[in-house]
């Protein structure tokens, strides 16, 4: 009898602390991104995650494809786990939370019901406050079709009835595009935009772990059956190439507008990269007090 009794009170100190710490975690604010492939993100907003990160923010990276198809000399399960592994160094090295990578094959992602559920799953699972994703108009059919997605997703993660063993939410999240250059049917347009300077090292650091993206197959594409000869063998090398990409791209000026907007104009001007997110029509409409809270770094102008 006195064991059960130690037993039980254990149970209940330990159901305790577990129940602390879940009530902790529910405070944060919390952010999804929602992607198709091991890099997408990364790409797109990971100096704005690492940044999130660093202010308390859980923030969950979700690839719906496992990038097995993306790739000249390697294909099929053996690339799709080493994207896995990339994606899980790069997660480290931006301080995320998780980075989720789905079996779902790379080059055949369609936004049928089967991937639907999977989105709105993740996005329950991760009590969402903020969702990010793809517009659909890109050139990747993944990438239009994972934009297509998650705005399919946008209402249906408060239906109780649909994906009903993962409980629906209380409230629909803020949905945002994350940022492209295409013009048809219309330009992306810049409504929150983050200054990413002081993160931009850990920004090029997650993006050097994608090795088979960054060095392999992105300068191999359209180059003629080969790799570009810019890229240096010398791990150290290709990093500072990498950085230099980057550093290469010019702000835009509706960028510049956006940074004048959320930050003060002595902090705005010092800026020299940024990332930029659209305010879409679907889910939560935020005001600018709500754009404010859920990105800390935006609290004081």
């Amino acid at each position: 009898m006195k064991k059960v009794l130690i037993a039980l009170v254990v149970f209940i100190f330990a159901f305790n602390l577990n129940s602390s710490a879940q009530t902790k975690e529910d405070k944060r604010i919390r952010v999804v991104a929602v992607f198709a492939h091991p890099d997408d993100a990364d790409s797109k907003m990971g100096g704005t995650a690492a940044l999130l990160a660093k202010m308390g923010v859980a923030v969950k990276f979700v690839a719906l494809t496992n990038g097995d198809a993306g790739h000249y000399a390697e294909g099929g399960g053996v690339l799709g786990q080493r994207r896995r592994e990339e994606a899980q160094r790069a997660a480290k090295k931006y301080g995320i939370d998780e980075y989720v990578v789905l079996n779902n094959h790379d080059g055949e992602l369609l936004p049928d019901l089967n991937v639907r559920m999977q989105v709105i799953r993740e996005i329950r699972k991760w009590n969402a406050d903020v969702v990010l994703g793809l517009r659909p108009n890109d050139y990747h059919p993944d990438h239009r079709n994972a934009g297509k997605l998650v705005e399919d997703a946008s209402y249906m993660v408060a239906v109780p009835n649909v994906a009903a063993d993962v409980p629906a939410l209380k409230k629909n999240p803020v949905f945002l595009y994350m940022q492209d250059n295409f013009k048809k049917p219309n330009p992306f347009s810049h409504d929150i935009v983050i200054g990413i300077d002081e993160v931009l090292d850990q920004k090029v650091d997650g993006l050097n772990e994608h090795t088979s993206q960054m060095y392999e197959w992105l300068p191999w594409i359209g180059n003629g059956g080969e790799i570009d000869p810019k890229v240096p063998k010398d791990p150290a090398e290709r990093k500072a190439w990498l950085k230099s990409r980057w550093m290469g791209r010019n702000m835009s000026e509706a960028q510049k507008a956006g940074l004048a907007k959320w930050y003060s104009p002595e902090k705005a001007a010092s800026f020299k990269y940024a990332e930029s997110f659209e305010i879409t029509e679907y889910g939560a409409q935020p005001t600018e007090a709500d754009i404010r809270r859920l990105f800390p770094m935006l609290k004081n102008k």
